[in-house]
This record gives C-alpha cells, structure tokens and sequence, in this order.
C-alpha cells in the first residue's frame, strides 16, 4: 500500500551573489558547470531546432534528457521536463521551474532568491518527493558556491 502525499516539491535559498551572477549558470547545457551529481550536460544532436533537448548523465550513470519548456530572462526562470530517462523512471512525469529573484533590501540585499520547485505526475511516491527534494537541496547549496566564486 503506498503512501498517499503531494506530488510537488518546492525548495528555496538565498545565495550570496548578485542574480546576474546566479542567472549566468541557470541554462539547461550549463549545470554540470555547478551542478556536483552532474558528469555531463550536452545539447541533444538532432533535435527539432524549435525545441532545446538536453541529456543530463549523473555520477550514478543515470541519464536524463530535459526538455525547456519555458526560459525568461525578463521574469529569471526556466522551466524544463523530463523525456526521457535511462534507467527509466519509476512515475510518468516531471515538470521543474528554477526562479530568481533579486534580493533588494534587508541584510541579504545584493543577494538573489532562489525557487527549484517540481511537479510530479500522480504516479510519484513519496520516495521519488523526497529524493528529488533532497537534490533540489544539494543543487541549490553547488549553485551557490559556483556563483560565490563568480561575484
């Protein structure tokens, strides 16, 4: 009997570094840049031009191609789904959006806010939320230090 809970996570911090400094590393190509889990993220050859398909390959061999769905750099977000997975997923689908936000007064000021959130298919359990919190967590503290070493 499975667990019944939310199938969307949201997680959040505030970094150290001016949004121009964040926004730099937030491109689907770029986060193996920050990103530690990440051996390799490499644009996907062959793809229709109107759509950017990149395959993501973690230290565990796990490959993930994300779709952009959505990139603004008025509002500072990206929005991505995941195609495709080896070895494949155990729901149907994901759907994240990473935001930033300037930070404009306060002590963080100069810093930037940062969403990673996900929105799961009803299929997830809550193994999958909680293991995609975790690396939304450990994603979020990488950015961090690689937009600190930016500034």
């Amino acid at each position: 009997m499975s667990i019944p809970t939310s199938t969307s996570v949201s997680e959040s911090a505030v970094i150290a570094a001016p949004l121009s400094a964040v926004w730099h590393l937030i491109k689907l190509t770029g986060f193996a840049a920050f990103w530690s889990k990440l051996d390799k993220s490499e644009a996907v050859k062959g793809a229709s031009p109107e759509t950017d398909i990149v395959k993501w390959t973690f230290g565990d061999g796990t490959a993930l191609e994300v779709k952009q769905e959505e990139h603004s750099t008025i509002e500072h977000y990206i929005t991505y789904s995941v195609i495709s997975s080896q070895p494949a997923l155990s729901y149907t689908s994901v759907v994240s959006t990473i935001r930033l936000y300037p930070v404009t007064s306060g002590s963080n000021e100069g810093h930037t806010f940062v969403t990673w959130t996900g929105n799961f298919s009803s299929d997830a359990d809550a193994g999958v939320i909680e293991d995609a919190k975790f690396k939304r967590r450990e994603a979020l503290a990488d950015l961090a230090k690689a937009a600190g070493a930016k500034k």
